[in-house]
């Protein structure tokens, strides 16, 4: 069976939002616990990267902060090898559905990493490829997860439209669809 680490990326400035966009509410709680929720069932356990929230285990980001997406991502791959997880699935903080089929189609890339095409923030992520993120982070180039996507051969997932807060008038765009409920 493989042990399939969640982890919640939440480091980054907000500066499209405004203001700290992890927090802002939407249906009565924070976009952060939504993403926890829509996250936790299909992961054995549930980290978060770049901030400390709600009593989940807190990575910081890796090797610094101020990285982006991959600081975080670096940070649970790191966590994952070290405590016996396979893979990672990420999902940003902003992101706070999921539909049901999303791990499985993630789960079924033959390389064994995969991200969406329009998110790819969202992905699963082998443990083993902790090593090669240093070293692809080390490097002086471009350190978009996009970059860092194909450098590890992931797939890439079409077709899986998702709501993502980036701006407040996201939530208004969030609140009137009926996306996976």
């Amino acid at each position: 069976m493989t042990r399939l680490l969640g982890a919640l990326i939440a480091g980054g400035r907000s500066s499209r939002f405004g203001s700290d966009k992890a927090l802002a509410c939407w249906r009565g709680k924070p976009l952060i616990d939504h993403a926890a929720d829509a996250l936790r069932p299909h992961v054995e356990a549930l980290v978060v990267c770049g901030r400390a929230h709600g009593g989940l285990t807190m990575l910081a980001d890796r090797p610094a902060p101020d990285m982006g997406p991959l600081g975080g991502l670096n940070a649970a791959l790191h966590h994952a090898r070290a405590n016996g997880f396979d893979a990672v699935l990420t999902v940003g903080c902003d992101t706070p559905l999921l539909p049901d089929t999303l791990a499985g189609r993630l789960s079924a890339a033959a390389s064994g990493a995969a991200c969406l095409s329009n998110l790819p923030v969202i992905g699963r992520w082998p443990a083993a490829l902790a090593d090669r993120l240093d070293a692809f982070l080390a490097e002086d180039r471009k350190h978009s997860i996009r970059a860092w996507a194909a450098e590890a051969g992931a797939e890439v997932i079409e077709g899986i439209d998702l709501p993502n807060v980036n701006r407040p008038e996201d939530l208004a765009v969030l609140t009137g669809q009926n996306w996976y409920e």
